[in-house]
């Protein structure tokens, strides 16, 4: 891998997917690939958090990504170890300060994320106080960029399905691709890797494959990203949430096609729709 391509997860890993026996709708045998989910369970420090069904690759992001996205890992926080049993399916995080979750571990809200997606109440008041970067800028011609190449990138997805993705980008540029069974997870392994490498959030862009729920918008405002764009849908809550916290939400963007909902003063419209001819007849110039 050149040192330019983007981070992304390894669709030929044989222990990423498994070949299926089964038949096609001729009745044919056909041997299909499918995704590995397999449980891993997080501890931070002697205390048992979380177990996450996840395909098993970037144990340490997805880790420190929950425990940050969940405000259970404080900025300030120094991580002093984590260690990984893959054998026993364990992921600790260590920390010079002591913690004790008990309380918060009892009384906590599912999302409509799939699988261990959960948000604790304090979570929505803990947004109050960050303020996203106003400057940052998204620009129609990166969109467009962004999406042709994040949907001819070789993944996971391409190769089996039954996955989610999320990239993390700069202007026109994906920067860092991370697949899972669940959404969330996916974009925990990205803060994970913002949290251990120092990469500066405020002028990135995040795209995900999933729907832009109150969850996913939560966990991109806690990263300091200032935009958020995604391929499917949105839903209420997380549009409302999106506009509380001056998050530039973007949905059902395919091809040169795309919705904002939120944040639409951070879009600049260099580039014609019209100049695809996959929408030809559709036209919108415009500036932010």
């Amino acid at each position: 891998m050149r040192s330019n391509d983007p981070i992304r997860p390894n669709p030929d890993d044989p222990s990423l997917t498994e070949p299926v026996c089964g038949i096609d709708q001729d009745g044919n045998p056909i041997s299909a690939r499918v995704v590995v989910e397999r449980p891993l369970t997080l501890f931070l420090n002697g205390q048992e958090i979380v177990t996450m069904m996840t395909i098993g690759d970037y144990p340490d992001y997805l880790a420190v990504g929950y425990l940050a996205n969940q405000n259970m890992l404080l900025p300030d926080d120094e991580i002093t170890g984590i260690d990984h049993d893959d054998d026993l399916g364990v992921v600790v995080v260590r920390t010079d300060r002591e913690t004790d979750y008990e309380a918060r571990l009892k009384k906590k809200t599912l999302t409509s994320g799939c699988a261990q997606g959960t948000v604790f109440g304090d979570l929505i008041e803990s947004l109050e106080g960050m303020v996203l970067n106003p400057d940052a800028e998204l620009r129609t011609s990166w969109l467009y960029a962004l999406t042709k190449a994040i949907n001819t990138m070789p993944s996971l997805y391409l190769a089996a399905g039954a996955i989610h993705g999320c990239v993390l980008c700069a202007r026109d540029t994906p920067l860092i691709y991370m697949d899972d069974v669940g959404r969330h997870n996916a974009v925990d392994k990205i803060a994970g890797y913002i949290r251990l490498n120092g990469v500066p959030a405020d002028d990135k862009i995040l795209y995900t494959t999933g729907r832009l729920t109150s969850e996913m918008v939560i966990k991109t405002v806690h990263m300091g990203i200032p935009i958020l764009v995604s391929r499917s849908g949105f839903t209420a809550w997380g549009v409302e949430l999106a506009r509380e916290a001056n998050l530039t939400l973007i949905g059902r963007a395919r091809g040169r096609r795309f919705m904002a909902l939120a944040g639409e003063g951070r879009i600049t419209f260099d580039a014609d729709a019209g100049d695809d001819p996959q929408d030809e007849g559709v036209s919108r110039r415009g500036a932010a």
